[in-house]
């Protein structure tokens, strides 16, 4: 079997701009090109873009995936089987949440009473250990060894009264998605939210834009997040890069956040 571009990205659920940028970077060349300028794919290229996709959707970096696929010892089978694990792992958890927000709507409907903490259930710390690394790995150690310090020296009864604090401040958050993210009150309520993150570490300018966009572009605080309203993910994006306007400047930093609020701006 050989397949044209269209052909491919038809299959594959992809758009042929995903193809052309993924020969050009050299993540899946095609196998031939055609005297009429056509790029041709055969089976071996269909199994390397399904590995693409598989580890897209375990959120490895292109570059990392690039660098997996081709190592001289992969192996296709043991990789499948490793796939097919952490998507089990990844159902299981899913399944959580989904269970989360069924009982988060009845809790919102007053159907039944919902306890703080299951707010939380299916993100729990194993989950949160990877966000931390994910940190890490964007700004360094020095974050992620803070948080681990500064959680590990909390009480269980603390433990429980800083999460409770938090769920109030996405509550309060969500009860004003009627009113613009850069008005007083939001910005009251999101200081108090970077108070809070204190009680991990002190985040940085930097930290404090990167979870902004974290916060609306990861699937799992998506989940969350929506738990309380549907809109508060991007809402809170927002309301945070606003709140980043009132922090010491920082040029390159100020550049980034003028660009984005102003793609954002009504």
């Amino acid at each position: 079997m050989k397949y044209t571009v269209k052909q491919l990205a038809d299959l594959a659920g992809v758009t042929p701009r995903t193809l052309h940028y993924y020969d050009q970077i050299g993540l899946l060349r095609p196998t031939w090109l055609g005297d009429n300028g056509y790029r041709y794919y055969t089976e071996e290229s269909v199994l390397r873009l399904q590995q693409i996709m598989f580890y897209r959707e375990l959120d490895f970096s292109l570059n990392e995936i690039q660098a997996i696929l081709d190592e001289p010892e992969f192996d296709l089978l043991e990789a499948l089987q490793s796939h097919k694990r952490l998507l089990q792992q990844r159902l299981g958890r899913l399944s959580e949440l989904i269970q989360t927000i069924d009982r988060t709507v009845l809790h919102l409907q007053g159907a039944k009473t919902m306890e703080t903490n299951k707010l939380f259930e299916g993100f729990d710390e194993a989950r949160q250990e990877q966000y931390e690394q994910e940190i890490a790995q964007r700004y360094g150690d020095k974050e992620l060894n803070e948080s681990r310090r500064r959680w590990g020296s909390y009480s269980a009864q603390e433990k429980e009264r800083i999460q409770a604090e938090g769920v109030e401040i996405y509550r309060e958050l969500a009860a004003r998605l009627d009113q613009d993210p850069a008005s007083a009150e939001v910005q009251q309520i999101i200081a108090r939210w970077h108070d809070h993150i204190r009680y991990f570490y002190e985040p940085t300018r930097e930290i404090i834009m990167g979870l902004a966009e974290m916060y609306a572009s990861n699937p799992d605080f998506i989940a969350v997040y929506q738990r309380f309203h549907p809109d508060l993910p991007e809402f809170l994006r927002r309301a945070i890069l606003h709140y980043c306007r009132s922090l010491p400047a920082h040029p390159q930093l100020d550049e980034t956040l003028a660009q984005i609020l102003g793609d954002d701006s009504p």
